[in-house]
């Protein structure tokens, strides 16, 4: 029998799977298609509620917010990209035993009926506006590229060395690159700015998985296709959450199978808004599906947000779950 695993991979390979997988999220009674894991150590000072990443920045979280981490405001540890080598150190890694933090890190996978993807790190645009807030981290970008630059290589340099250890001790399946360049309306920065001050520590990375053959998955909010082409110069063949405020029509017309969406889901449309009925938020499951799913080359992902103890959050979330099952799962049966 066809496992979840088996099913998402045949997705990401372009070909059309016996029903549509669905992105991290379980059905009752199924595995996750995936899993996201990463090396231990890089969020051993966080919790749901916030804490710290390995850089020093400290992050909070609310309930409201479905414990989604922020940088604590006002706690900026960067405040001068040209003093940035006074502030930003890597950890040393030296000591770390791999195989033994990778087993632990990979137990609650069952990695017959689930895959495993490689995640790293944040990015390298949405790492700088950690250390520096947004306007302080755009205007730095701007205005000394150069200290930017180099804050960006000293950051690769660390982070290349996680990459050969992760593909080497988790043997991943899917690999992701990370990176929040863009907001609702538009990207933070230009297609020139991303090629010439990002791309490069992206395609780094990516190096990794296309050598050792491992799709590759980009995790990108917001109107970010802008990008795209130069995403798949180092390949990538997935993208999530792929949200409706691109032209994920023209997308999917434009790549077919060759750029799996991850996502489709309208979060701020009718399926998000307060009080919303029942058949409302089924229907939105069964547009989602019946605008992108046709052909392939599309992985369910829908989300609701707010407190995961409130009443109306676990409904809607129910009501999702049913109609992907009843209606999603078998859409390529029919």
């Amino acid at each position: 029998m066809l496992t979840e695993k088996d099913n998402y991979l045949m997705t990401l390979r372009g070909e059309t799977p016996e029903w549509i997988p669905r992105l991290l999220i379980p059905s009752p009674g199924h595995a996750p298609a995936t899993a996201w894991v990463g090396p231990g150590f890089l969020n051993a000072r966080k919790t749901p509620m916030g804490g710290f990443d390995i850089w020093g920045v400290e992050y909070v979280a609310t309930k409201e917010t479905g414990y989604m981490s922020l940088p604590k405001p006002g706690r900026f540890i960067l405040d001068d990209i040209c003093h940035w080598r006074d502030v930003i150190k890597a950890p040393d890694i030296s000591h770390i035993d791999w195989e033994t933090m990778a087993k632990k890190d990979l137990e609650r996978v069952d990695r017959t009926q689930t895959s495993v993807t490689a995640t790293i790190h944040v990015g390298y645009f949405q790492q700088l506006m950690n250390f520096m807030g947004f306007t302080e981290g755009l205007c730095a970008m701007l205005e000394e590229p150069d200290e930017v630059m180099a804050l960006f290589e000293y950051m690769n340099q660390f982070y290349l060395q996680i990459c050969s250890k992760v593909r080497d001790y988790y043997k991943p399946d899917v690999w992701a690159i990370t990176d929040d360049t863009a907001t609702a309306t538009n990207p933070f920065i230009s297609v020139e700015m991303y090629r010439e001050m990002i791309k490069p520590f992206h395609a780094s990375e990516a190096k990794f998985a296309q050598e050792a053959g491992i799709p590759i998955d980009m995790h990108d909010c917001g109107r970010c296709e802008d990008f795209i082409e130069d995403w798949r110069d180092f390949g990538v063949c997935a993208w999530n959450p792929a949200q409706t405020m691109n032209d994920l029509a023209g997308i999917k017309k434009k790549y077919g199978n060759s750029l799996v969406l991850e996502g489709c889901w309208d979060s701020s449309g009718p399926a998000g808004w307060p009080d919303t009925s029942e058949e409302v938020v089924r229907a939105e499951v069964r547009k989602c599906i019946d605008n992108f799913a046709p052909g392939g080359g599309f992985v369910f992902w829908a989300s609701t947000y707010g407190a995961p103890d409130d009443e109306a959050i676990k409904a809607k979330a129910r009501w999702i779950t049913e109609e992907y099952d009843s209606y999603g799962r078998n859409f390529y049966r029919k």
